[in-house]
């Protein structure tokens, strides 16, 4: 990346171990897409007052070269497995890897377009 990575946790305390298993992730999807210029990853940690709603959200922000942004925003619902935070991380990135193959498979043209498949249907012969 251009820009070093930037992870943030926001309503509660910072976790290393928190920390080091995003900057896995994020080295992960730099062997899958080599090209990303930037990315934060915002880690909502719950406030541990509440009774209710005790879930972290996790969002990533990656821009790609051209100034394409990827934004991964996933709100939980009620969802008890959103509260263990390594299921929110996985959860986004598994998201965000989804989204960087499609986006590399657009680049490279490997993405079929309707038009093309609307004139094949239209080209062939009648079935009677």
């Amino acid at each position: 990346m251009e820009t070093p990575l930037r992870v943030t946790f926001q309503g509660g305390e910072t976790s290393e171990a928190l920390d080091g298993f995003v900057r896995e992730h994020v080295e992960s999807l730099e062997r899958l897409y080599g090209r990303m210029t930037a990315c934060h990853v915002i880690v909502q940690v719950p406030d541990r007052r509440h009774r209710t709603n005790n879930l972290y959200r996790v969002n990533i922000h990656m821009v790609l070269p051209g100034g394409i942004n990827i934004d991964i925003d996933q709100t939980p619902q009620a969802d008890d497995r959103y509260a263990i935070p390594q299921f929110a991380v996985n959860d986004a990135f598994r998201r965000a890897k989804r989204l960087l193959t499609d986006r590399a498979k657009k680049q490279r043209g490997e993405v079929k377009t309707l038009r093309e498949r609307v004139e094949r249907t239209i080209n062939r012969p009648d079935q009677q």
